[in-house]
């Protein structure tokens, strides 16, 4: 029976029939309109806020549904949450004599969270802190909840970088009994440990890495064997000789999955004592490593590849700057070494794109900052030979370990590993990719063989290079893409071609490529398969974690971009429109990369609809229209530090 809603005065009717309750994923939206996801994968279904019963972001909920109403979407109402997604939140603290606040920077949490006073830790108005909630009364407006710990001052880098990480539940201490672990681990290599090695400390050997590295997993070496014949062997950081499997280490290194690096530190998997000195191949020191040797032509023909435990002295440090001047000037350290590798390098790269492999160089954003965090300038790291050497030589290592252990002879099942998997483009979306860049005057094949497809999109790649539209095209190419991840399942790499792919070369940030080493080591022993699903769980959360670090990443750069803007209020600059919402434009800007949003509101001078079909708002009335891609120029409106926002107007 229908009955009516006390606060619309309509009537509603959701039926008591079980049927039409459905579990699933609550989305929270700050516009309110919530959605909810049903696991059996059904259409979304809309939630107002009305009947949400405090649900929170990605929570797990039941749901009961409305009677759909004829040209209505489907409707419903929280009635349960099963689990919460989170109960932890960031935000800067409010307090007065009788009660305290903290006001969130979590824009799909609209609510303050009260906090009674005798909670707050010694919490103050202006600290920025953590806050777990603790109940939400059905009647209440606000959740409560308990300060579990002050960041610092809102406003001072430290405290904003602890937030972010913070926010994304990532840490931002090291357990002491992890640390103390650590410190327990030697540093002197036994004459016993090397006789057991191949090796390399005689052989020509450097490491090549960004100039602010510190942790250096991998190490290049290279000998003439005959003309024409070189031995190169990538030799990567022995962790797992250090790491013991299921040791307090281990444990760490497997929840927090990745290394995080924001913009102006690095939040390490493994404690520093191992990343930045144990395992780290510093010049002139001996190491431990796991490498695999290849016999490999000046064309990038391989005659034979082994994978083999090692011991190395790398010769020399390299920054990427450093090698870049050695390649282009011919004149340096190494410099026979460096100009046979790299053109080798340069030979497997051209076959890796014949094969069918992607071309995505996108420059990386960095940050100049001063001893406060604060920053000075914005520039761009480009991918050049010296960048593309070391990365040419670490994908032949990964690709190698893989083909080793994935291609089982005739009648044999292939043993189990963490392979690194990238499944093909959706076809819907390269469709609005190619009907996105024919406005530009481009064309995309989206049909046809992989190969076919790829090379497409490179075509396309290399004629954008150097055109005010490139980076939008290379992003919105990207979107069209899958997201790499983690499985014991192989089902090969699209973007990179290979059919057999794996993470093997960074065990010091990646916990994938430890589960690697460990595997390899004992299948090179002689030892049995392991449990798949349990391998599948350790990809699974790998794969999360990545994505969680890189939300991170991005949301450190952005502080950033929004800090370096907030003194350049009423300043004009030239962009690009590089998103289209209903809720307003965001658009580039051409100088700094630094991207903030027009809001629809403040388009006046008609009343604008989001054309999702064409990536534009289309004004009722005059029928102007504002398209991604679209040249744009803007005046620096509004900057809120706290929630990473930067607003612009129409100049």
């Amino acid at each position: 029976m229908a009955k009516r809603n006390k606060e619309t005065g309509k009537h509603q009717s959701h039926l008591n029939n079980r049927e039409m309750e459905m579990v699933g994923t609550f989305y929270r939206k700050s516009n309110g309109k919530n959605s909810f996801v049903p696991d059996e994968g059904e259409e979304a279904v809309f939630i107002a806020e009305r009947n949400s019963a405090h649900a929170m972001n990605n929570d797990k909920v039941r749901v009961a549904l409305f009677a759909k109403r004829q040209n209505f979407s489907a409707e419903g109402k929280v009635i349960e949450i099963l689990e919460r997604a989170n109960d932890t939140f960031v935000g800067t603290l409010e307090v007065t004599k009788r009660y305290a606040f903290l006001v969130t920077e979590n824009r799909t949490l609209a609510n303050d969270i009260f906090i009674p006073r005798d909670k707050l830790k010694g919490g103050k108005t202006g600290d920025k802190a953590v806050v777990k909630v603790v109940e939400w009364p059905d009647k209440a407006k606000n959740p409560i909840g308990r300060v579990i710990d002050i960041l610092g001052r809102t406003g001072e880098n430290n405290a904003e970088m602890h937030a972010i990480l913070a926010e994304y539940g990532l840490p931002y201490v090291y357990p002491e009994t992890v640390e103390k672990e650590a410190e327990k681990i030697a540093d002197k290599i036994s004459g016993e440990e090397i006789a057991k090695r191949e090796d390399f400390r005689k052989i020509t050997t450097f490491t090549i890495d960004p100039k602010d590295a510190k942790d250096f997993d991998d190490a290049l070496s290279i000998r003439k064997l005959k003309e024409g014949l070189w031995e190169i062997g990538v030799h990567i950081a022995d962790v797992t000789y250090y790491v013991k499997e299921g040791g307090v280490i281990d444990k760490e290194a497997e929840k927090r999955a990745t290394s995080v690096y924001l913009v102006d530190r690095t939040v390490p998997m493994l404690p520093e004592r191992l990343s930045n000195y144990i395992c780290s191949l510093r010049p002139y020191e001996e190491k431990l490593t796991f490498s695999v040797i290849f016999r490999i032509t000046e064309k990038g023909e391989v005659e034979e590849s082994r994978i083999v435990h090692t011991v190395i002295k790398s010769d020399r440090r390299f920054t990427y700057e450093e090698a870049q001047q050695v390649i282009e000037t011919k004149e340096g350290d190494f410099k026979e070494e460096l100009l046979m590798m790299n053109t080798i390098a340069k030979n497997l790269r051209e076959k890796r794109f014949a094969n069918g492999a992607i071309n995505f160089d996108r420059n990386e954003i960095k940050f100049e900052i001063d001893e406060k965090g604060r920053p000075l300038t914005i520039y761009f790291r480009e991918a050049k030979e010296a960048t593309n050497l070391v990365e040419e030589f670490m994908l032949l290592a990964n690709r190698t370990v893989a083909e080793k252990v994935g291609k089982a002879g005739t009648g044999k099942k292939a043993k189990v590993l963490p392979y690194r998997i990238h499944d093909l483009p959706d076809s819907a979306k390269l469709d609005n990719l190619a009907q996105f860049i024919a406005r530009f005057g481009y064309k995309l094949r989206t049909t046809g063989s992989k190969a076919d497809v790829s090379k497409s999109i490179n075509r396309l790649l290399d004629t954008i290079q150097g055109k005010k539209e490139e980076n939008l095209i290379e992003t919105v190419s990207i979107r069209a893409m899958q997201k790499a991840s983690y499985s014991t399942q192989n089902i090969g790499h699209y973007g990179l071609a290979f059919d057999y792919y794996t993470h093997f070369t960074s065990p010091i940030r990646r916990f994938p490529d430890m589960m690697v080493h460990r595997l390899v080591t004992k299948y090179m022993n002689g030892g049995r398969s392991v449990s798949e699903q349990k391998y599948e769980d350790m990809c699974k959360h790998s794969s999360d974690m990545e994505q969680i670090a890189a939300n991170a990443e991005r949301a450190s750069i952005k502080y950033k971009q929004v800090e370096f803007m907030s003194d350049k209020l009423g300043q004009i600059f030239d962009g690009v429109i590089s998103g289209v919402t209903e809720w307003g434009l965001y658009v580039e800007l051409n100088q700094n990369k630094c991207e903030g949003m027009i809001p629809v509101r403040d388009l006046d001078d008609d009343f604008y609809e989001f054309d999702e079909k064409n990536y534009c708002l289309r004004g009722r009335r005059k029928n102007r229209m504002y398209r991604l891609g679209d040249d744009i120029t803007i005046q620096v409106a509004r900057t809120n530090l706290e929630k990473k926002l930067l607003d612009f107007a129409l100049a």
